[in-house]
């Protein structure tokens, strides 16, 4: 199995910051401020200095960037208590939730067959109006993060690895879309979005069936994912696909924050 040094690294890769420091074993990323994730020190590894030093070090670049200072933090990882004694606080307000769990499973359970006929490399799939193109649609863009990105939000979400920008069009219309970067043999899945109108109607599950084919073809044999713990349709859908949790992480932030 994956360690959760490893799968957090390879996620880190996949979900690019404009700044990506190492502090030792830690990285401090900046991105604007879009997304925790990319805004906040990855402390999985040892950051070879004291905790508390780490942790002023990490205020200082958030200084530098003018970000909050956040701390990604696995839950019962070897530091966790060392953050706590320094007097940082798990982050209750953060907008995405203060706690995520990180999901992973076999493509190979939910990847949409290809039809006979339809090559290998055509990104387009069983489902009606489903591609993965390697380039964004202004569609997708309007549904992923807004319909005039901020130079961060098209770095974070258009880089990355090999990316690939699931959506699902019909007359037109993008109804729904999801990223997908491959890192190495693995798939990390985000931004999925489904119109409010559209909803209800199976796209969600098919988008990402189009989008595990797509990552088969190109050497990923898992995927991972993050979603907040209060996210419970999200988790249902991906539990129903054969995900199971690897591990959670929460956001901490010092108290004057």
């Amino acid at each position: 199995m994956t360690t959760v040094l490893e799968l957090e690294e390879r996620c880190a890769d996949a979900w690019p910051a404009l700044v990506d420091e190492r502090l030792g074993g830690w990285r401090l990323r900046a991105a604007g401020g879009f997304t925790g994730r990319a805004n906040s020190a990855l402390t999985t590894g040892d950051p070879g200095v004291p905790v508390a030093d780490a942790l002023a070090a990490v205020s200082g670049f958030a200084r530098r960037h003018e970000i909050r200072p956040l701390a990604h933090v696995v839950v019962g990882s070897p530091h966790e208590d060392a953050v706590a004694r320094t007097g940082w606080r798990v982050d209750l307000d953060h907008p995405g939730g203060a706690e995520s769990l990180v999901l992973t499973g076999p493509l190979a359970a939910f990847a949409t067959p290809k039809p006979e006929g339809v090559a290998e490399g055509v990104s387009e799939g069983v489902a009606e109006g489903v591609s993965v193109p390697t380039s964004p649609s202004e569609g997708w863009w309007e549904l992923a993060a807004q319909a005039e990105p901020t130079p961060a939000q098209r770095h974070v979400l258009g880089s990355g690895g090999v990316v690939g920008f699931g959506q699902v069009a019909r007359d037109g219309v993008v109804l729904a879309v999801v990223r997908g970067a491959v890192v190495g043999d693995l798939l990390h899945v985000a931004r999925l979005a489904v119109r409010p109108e559209a909803r209800r109607r199976g796209l969600a599950r098919a988008l990402l069936g189009g989008l595990a084919s797509w990552a088969l073809e190109r050497g990923a044999t898992t995927c991972a994912l993050q979603v907040a713990e209060h996210n419970t349709p999200a988790l249902e859908l991906y539990r129903s696909l054969g995900c199971v949790e690897h591990h959670r992480y929460r956001y901490w932030a010092p108290n004057h924050s």
